[in-house]
């Protein structure tokens, strides 16, 4: 999901001595002075690591140097050097103590008290009926098959499913269409909002409108690309006021598992994070640093110890140094600087890790399908080791992607035909668990636009509001039936994080819910999508199923006034 992973190269765009040259405040006896000029220090270098620079000095030059370097001591110095670095930075931007701070201006500004925090409660509207909303249909999903059936709605909660006919009384009844179908609202575990910090890429407002309108009715949040990254309490608690009042379904969160934060991940998990994120190789923002393997391992181990989850971003390093560079506008390039070898060398590091360490572990947004054999090899072996994919690893080809259309880049990158074929082989036969939409925006000038460079852009595929018609387009065309696709992007997401009361219309599960229409056909038009940035690889492609209106908690979501809850691992 970043650059030097999984969304911009942006890993060396600005070169430490230019850095170096950014003149600094001198120290003050006054206290108040010297905390703004320590702000403006952490600004700048957080504007740095996310800037585009628009000189080829430093992302080109250094690409081009890379390959040259990558063997030599002195790189290994410079990749040290620069890692420390960024460590550097990082402590610096999540500090605990500065977080607090922030924490504290942001109740003031915004005069928030604890009677403003989001409420586990669902509000009523039953007045006397049996239930709040009831939904009659001849297609309501049931598991495996699909029924003429009416779902009865109390108190946010699924409370009645009966045969069609029953007569369920409600304060609100809704009769599907002919055409349409009632589906649980599916569970997207892999969505970048980059609220706080970079809300020009997207916020919480326009992603979980986004979803809604593509019937997600629960998102959990990623560790970065936020400002500062959830690597501890402070971070969190900050990230959770931006998300309260701009939750138009449920919102959870990952907490992050970067050098240094080993002492955050208990009381991270304590306070309600599903799981802790990682890198093997740079993040793309130098407020994330990743780990290396022995780091991860330690971290397995730690997460243990209170039956976390950590997922990890598998892409290795020194492969893709060695590799050629993604320079300029040819695709080709930039899908070789990417090599199916870096997964396949990573995914190995996480399944021996897991093993030795007994610990859980997911691998993110798998793109090689030469890693399925190792991978099925270990759930074999009793490991308890999962893995996902992306609707752009199934359903986009690198023989179609044209010159200079960077909105395609992501990392790790969209590959051959033949190896799309294997990836859906590797879903059919269950050895890749589900569906998520690493939604990863950025804004357009991120994505170098005007030139088209894959070795420049912002590498991240925006596919928040479209996964399902996505995935229901080419899963019709294989004879796949809606109720597997709904077992991939709903139930086994739900299962794997622990929602345990989602990801299925079952008695006392949450009423999450969208009305689909799996015939009804649109063209995509990015203008059009609820992200925040109009740009997506998708522009002008025919979709097949359409949601038409989506139910969290039993409410509908009608975009403008949010009734989202923040979840916690434990409370869902």
């Amino acid at each position: 999901m970043n650059a030097s992973p999984q969304h911009g190269s942006h890993e060396k765009q600005t070169p430490e001595s230019a850095r170096n040259e950014t003149p600094q405040p001198e120290a003050t006896t006054d206290p108040e002075v010297n905390e703004e000029h320590a702000e403006e220090r952490v600004r700048a270098k957080v504007e740095q690591a996310a800037s585009n620079p628009e000189t080829d000095e430093s992302p080109r030059k250094v690409a081009q140097e890379n390959s040259q370097r990558a063997a030599t001591g002195t790189h290994r110095e410079e990749v040290a050097a620069a890692r420390a670095a960024q460590i550097e930075l990082a402590n610096e931007v999540n500090d605990a103590e500065r977080v607090r701070e922030l924490i504290r201006r942001y109740k003031a500004e915004n005069e928030l008290a604890v009677a403003d925090e989001p409420s586990e409660q669902r509000l009523t509207g039953r007045q006397g009926a049996d239930f709040d909303l009831v939904v009659r249909g001849q297609r309501v999903s049931c598991g495996d098959t699909f029924a003429p059936r009416e779902v009865g709605v109390r108190d946010g909660k699924i409370a009645a499913i009966e045969p069609l006919g029953a007569g369920l009384t409600g304060a609100r009844v809704v009769e599907l269409a002919e055409d349409e179908t009632l589906i649980p609202g599916l569970v997207d575990t892999h969505v970048h909002v980059n609220e706080p910090g970079r809300t020009e890429w997207e916020g919480f407002a326009t992603a979980t409108r986004a979803a809604a309108a593509g019937g997600v009715t629960t998102i959990v949040d990623m560790p970065l690309n936020s400002v500062p990254a959830t690597v501890n309490v402070p971070a969190l608690e900050y990230k959770r006021l931006f998300a309260a009042q701009n939750a138009f379904v449920d919102i959870g969160f990952w907490g992050g598992a970067v050098p240094g934060n080993k002492a955050d991940l208990r009381p991270l998990h304590d306070d309600g994070v599903f799981g802790f994120k990682c890198f093997l190789l740079h993040s793309g923002v130098d407020e994330f640093p990743h780990l290396e393997a022995d780091e991860m391992e330690e971290a397995l181990a730690e997460i243990k110890t209170f039956n976390s989850l950590l997922i990890v971003h598998a892409e290795d390093s020194r492969t893709i140094d060695k590799a050629p560079q993604p320079n300029g506008n040819v695709y080709d390039t930039f899908l070789k600087s990417r090599p199916r070898g870096a997964e396949n060398i990573a995914i190995a590091e996480v399944i021996e890790r897991t093993r030795w360490t007994g610990g859980r572990s997911h691998i993110l947004h798998l793109s090689s399908s030469d890693a399925i054999p190792m991978i099925r090899s270990a759930k074999n072996d009793g490991l308890d080791i999962t893995v996902e994919t992306c609707p752009h690893y199934l359903t986009l080809l690198a023989e179609e992607i044209p010159d200079g259309a960077t909105a395609f880049k992501c990392c790790p990158p969209v590959r051959e035909v033949s190896n799309r074929e294997k990836l859906w082989e590797g879903l059919i036969d269950g050895t890749i668990d589900y569906i998520v939409s690493d939604h990863s925006p950025s804004t357009l000038e991120l994505k170098d636009l005007g030139n088209g460079d894959f070795g420049v852009a912002w590498g991240g595929v925006s596919s928040l509001q479209l996964g399902l018609s996505l995935i229901w387009t080419e899963a019709r065309r294989r004879g796949i039936g809606l109720e597997r696709v709904l077992q991939w992007m709903s139930t086994r997401p739900a299962e794997r994080v622990g929602l345990r009361g989602k990801g299925r219309l079952s008695l006392g599960y949450d009423a999450d819910m969208a009305v689909f229409a799996p015939d009804e056909g649109y063209v995509v038009d990015a203008q059009r999508l609820n992200h925040k940035n109009p740009i997506t690889p998708y522009q002008g492609k025919v979709l097949s199923g359409k949601v038409r209106k989506t139910f969290v908690g039993g409410h509908e979501v009608d975009y403008e006034t949010p009734t989202g809850r923040l979840i916690s691992r434990g409370q869902a």
